[in-house]
């Protein structure tokens, strides 16, 4: 049977869900609030999918995925959206994977982040982490606080990812963005010659090495603002993951690198909202004094006691304050609360 890929992407955008999964042996699901729904279509089967996704590609890319088994790209369908790509194969077939990337660029406002993200953003230097599993909206909650900078600064953001997402068009900042594998060989590569590049602002798209991170570290020490993701879920274990990259004898200097530049982490996970929708519940780590010590002295088990403690004025919140609040508010249920906090029984006691 034939299926035209386009339409079933318009459907996607038209539901307003996040993802369009296509697997062999099941019909065309999307991800709607959050959970995987089937679409009234008949089964695929590994050929159907691979007459779609084939569809799409240039000769190089069917060539790099026919010789590594995995894609990932962006594709812009003029009329319909911008999305994601990733290719796979599933016991033989080919599979899809696409991501649904709004061309409006949201703003913080329209995100209803914290007013301390503003704060962030107007920071000469440093680094900035957004974390967070995948499907948590890191990269919205990101291409939120540049587009702040976008209409308020006059600056030059380079921006390195894999591949490129959100397309942000020039306001008072100049975008300079670059994709891994079409403008560069790697994030690393690309961060070794940022610095001659003369951007004010770097993003890397993905922390995900020893090389990158280091690169990242270097580039906040050096009178950058650098903002970086990575696939983490709490804003203490976000310090840990980073350390624990690189050797004993080496996490001296990289504890001593992180306390002087890290100026907050913020740890997002999306949660089903009563009535439909999602919300973001956010841990939020701003780096002061106090926590800089504990970085420095190798006391990061430590820093979540300074987070309930050291909120005031900071905008410090823990994952459980956020998702009681939301609680409270009637945005989630108990059971959902329960369900997506780190620190369940904490949660219980305050609900």
């Amino acid at each position: 049977m034939s299926f035209d890929i386009k339409k079933l992407l318009q459907s996607v955008v038209t539901y307003g869900a996040s993802d369009l999964h296509l697997v062999s042996r099941t019909e065309p699901q999307i991800r709607l609030d959050g959970t995987m729904k089937p679409v009234n279509l008949p089964v695929l089967t590994g050929d159907d999918i691979q007459e779609m996704c084939y569809s799409m590609l240039t000769e190089k890319e069917k060539q790099e995925f026919e010789e590594h088994n995995e894609l990932d790209f962006a594709l812009y369908l003029p009329g319909i959206g911008r999305f994601r790509a990733n290719y796979y194969r599933t016991m033989g077939d080919v599979a899809a994977a696409f991501r649904v990337i709004p061309i409006k660029i949201p703003s913080l406002d329209d995100l209803n982040a914290p007013q301390v993200y503003k704060r962030f953003v107007k920071r000469e230097k440093g680094l900035i982490l957004v974390t967070g599993p995948t499907g948590s909206g890191k990269s919205t909650t990101l291409s939120a606080m540049l587009n702040e900078i976008n209409i308020t600064e006059r600056k030059h953001i380079l921006t390195v990812e894999d591949p490129v997402e959100f397309i942000h068009q020039n306001q008072k900042s100049v975008f300079s963005h670059r994709g891994v594998g079409d403008d560069t060989a790697s994030f690393a590569r690309a961060l070794k010659s940022a610095l001659r590049q003369d951007p004010d602002i770097i993003f890397i798209g993905e922390m995900r090495d020893r090389e990158t991170i280091e690169a990242g570290l270097t580039a906040a020490e050096t009178g950058h603002l650098v903002f970086g993701t990575l696939h983490t879920s709490s804003a203490p274990g976000t310090i840990n993951r980073i350390i624990d990259v690189f050797s004993g004898d080496e996490q001296p200097q990289i504890r001593a690198m992180i306390a002087s530049s890290l100026v907050a982490v913020v740890a997002q996970m999306l949660l089903p909202k009563t009535g439909g929708g999602r919300v973001a519940a956010s841990e939020i780590l701003v780096t002061n004094g106090a926590i800089s010590n504990l970085i420095r002295e190798d006391k990061v088990h430590q820093i979540y006691s300074q987070m309930q403690l050291g909120q005031g004025d900071t905008g410090m919140q823990t994952q459980t304050q956020s998702i009681v609040n939301f609680y409270n508010e009637g945005k989630v249920t108990r059971e959902i609360a329960l369900q997506y906090a780190n620190r369940p029984d904490e949660v219980a006691k305050k609900i």
